[in-house]
């Protein structure tokens, strides 16, 4: 039962952690953006990715938020 217990608090945990780091890349990625010297079909993906990033994060779907942020992240060529 122990065991049960000790999974479910750390499923809960990384999903939270999750949930968090989302609002993190976005604001990072919004940061970056004003300086990015990217071509526009770039600056189009960035976008795009950002967008979804954000309804998947609405959605409650963080890996799926996660992913695309980071993805948009590389783009732009940022830690």
């Amino acid at each position: 039962m122990k065991k049960i217990a000790l999974l479910a608090a750390l499923a809960l945990f990384s999903s939270v952690a999750l949930a968090n780091s989302c609002p993190t890349l976005m604001k990072q990625i919004d940061g970056a953006l004003p300086g990015a010297k990217l071509s526009a079909s770039q600056m189009a993906e960035v976008k795009k990715l950002r967008a979804d990033g954000e309804a998947f994060h609405k959605a409650g779907k963080h890996s799926d938020s996660e992913a695309a942020l980071k993805k948009a992240k590389g783009i732009l060529k940022i830690k």
